[in-house]
């Protein structure tokens, strides 16, 4: 005789379900039951034996690429909701009592991998329910999940008296378990602290040191760029922000080993390239007239970036919606892990629209962006066009939910060249240290294409209140 394999009920669930998600049991010659594979998209099983609580994978060797238990038995987006479980028999549990699209990650300690790498099926649901276990793991794994989506889009299963799904299914209350299904509420973050042993845990975290930028005074008023905060560069339209911000994105990625998000909404992705090529050779690769062979360029692209997925450049698919373009940002922040973003400008994330959708629009996204600054402790700078008043165009309300605010402008219509292609820095703003005023002029060498600080000295000589600020200036 040899071994069989079969649909049968176990731990409180029917045949039917485990014949939906074809997860077969192993019957021995002797008619015993040894284990049960669970079958997963790509093909692999996870097999589990009934005697020992221990699991071993048949199939393809790279687990990590298995995707989510369930996941090939329901479209994209196909209910309202969806259901992620810790296990594998707790989504079978809970699918017979929802007959909802349920999932499963792997384990507690592997679901914030297998959920990004299902992010854009799960993210085709209006709601994402968590019913992970009741024990620290499982609080872990809702913490790090949550993070990878839209808050308001997850619930949070709480399991009262015991420790997960199944346990309810084998315990005869199925009723129980639709109801705290039910119940579920919408997932609060647990930001709340109050132990003077929260405080010193706080305290003793130490001093974030930001990235230089690429001019000197620059980074002296500001102490560089860090995580957690949000950098304004406004200027009236051609004085240069572009370039400000591609000698940025090349001293990221030279002086760092973080991953990058470029949002460039106003550049092709060849363009944005050459510029970090043209950077790096000294030379505006970009031009017709230039004769840099093509592997040239792009070997210094690959010595600037370094390897694979570690820069990220958004191709703008010409959407004005601002969920999606927040949504790209929380993908960059969480789930590709970028430390850094670069949008350049946020006007476009809401063009096309009314100037009162327009305003209204940008004063949300611009608010949610702050919010996901803070809590994912990202490094976000940002473009913005200003009027003939230098106001930031769409809405004032960018600059108050701003951490640091540069000023760029250019005198366009100069005789002298240099003066045209000078570029003058200032700081009206700067919530880190208060350090405000003139903060270096930057010339645009074209033959090198580089941007260099001009008379750094004299510069920081003249603004008399750096590092002198009073009181009031502090608070302001």
């Amino acid at each position: 005789m040899e071994y069989t394999y079969e649909y049968l009920s176990w731990r409180g669930i029917d045949k039917s379900t485990f014949a939906f998600y074809d997860t077969k049991t192993k019957i021995s010659p002797q008619g015993e039951p040894i284990s049960i594979g669970f079958r997963y998209p790509n093909g692999n099983y996870k097999v589990r034996s009934l005697k020992e609580k221990d699991f071993r994978w048949v199939g393809d060797s790279d687990t990590n690429k298995a995707g989510l238990f369930g996941e090939d038995k329901f479209a994209a987006g196909s209910h309202k909701c969806v259901t992620i479980t810790e296990g594998e028999f707790d989504a079978l549990s809970l699918f017979q009592v929802l007959r909802s699209p349920v999932v499963s990650v792997h384990s507690a300690s592997s679901a914030v991998r297998d959920c990004t790498n299902s992010r854009s099926w799960l993210n085709a649901f209006d709601r994402i329910y968590l019913a992970f276990d009741n024990d620290a793991h499982g609080a872990d794994a809702i913490r790090g999940v949550a993070k990878l989506f839209d808050y308001n889009k997850i619930y949070v299963v709480k399991f009262s008296n015991r420790k997960d799904a199944n346990e309810y299914l084998q315990a005869g209350e199925s009723n129980e378990l639709l109801n705290i299904w039910h119940n579920a509420k919408h997932y609060m973050p647990d930001n709340i602290r109050s132990s003077l042993s929260d405080f010193k845990n706080i305290l003793l975290l130490p001093k974030k040191k930001g990235l230089d930028y690429p001019w000197p005074t620059l980074t002296r008023m500001t102490y560089g760029i860090r995580t957690g905060e949000t950098v304004l560069i406004k200027a009236q339209e051609k004085v240069g922000k572009t370039e400000l911000m591609h000698a940025i994105l090349h001293q990221i990625l030279t002086r760092t080993d973080d991953n990058v998000g470029a949002l460039f909404l106003e550049e092709p992705e060849q363009r944005l390239l050459q510029a970090v090529a043209g950077i790096e050779l000294q030379k505006p690769v970009h031009l017709p007239d230039d004769c840099t062979p093509p592997d040239k360029v792009i070997a210094a692209v690959g010595n600037v970036v370094g390897r694979d997925d570690r820069l990220h450049v958004f191709s703008h698919f010409g959407s004005d919606d601002p969920g999606l373009f927040l949504d790209t940002i929380r993908f960059l922040a969480t789930a590709r892990a970028c430390r850094y973003v670069l949008l350049d400008h946020i006007s476009l994330v809401v063009s096309g629209l009314l100037e009162g959708d327009e305003r209204r629009s940008l004063d949300y996204f611009s608010t949610r962006l702050e919010m996901l600054v803070k809590d994912l402790d990202f490094a976000l700078i940002m473009v913005s066009h200003v009027n003939d008043f230098g106001q930031t165009r769409g809405s004032r309300y960018l600059t108050k939910v701003s951490d640091i605010t540069i000023d760029a402008s250019r005198d366009t219509l100069a005789l002298d060249p240099v003066k045209r292609a000078t570029i003058r820095l200032t700081i009206p703003y700067n919530r880190f240290c208060g350090y405000t005023g003139p903060a270096g002029d930057v010339v645009f060498d074209q033959n090198t294409y580089s941007l260099k600080e001009v008379n750094d000295g004299q510069t920081v000589a003249a603004n008399e209140n750096f590092g002198h600020h009073s009181p009031q200036e502090l608070a302001a």
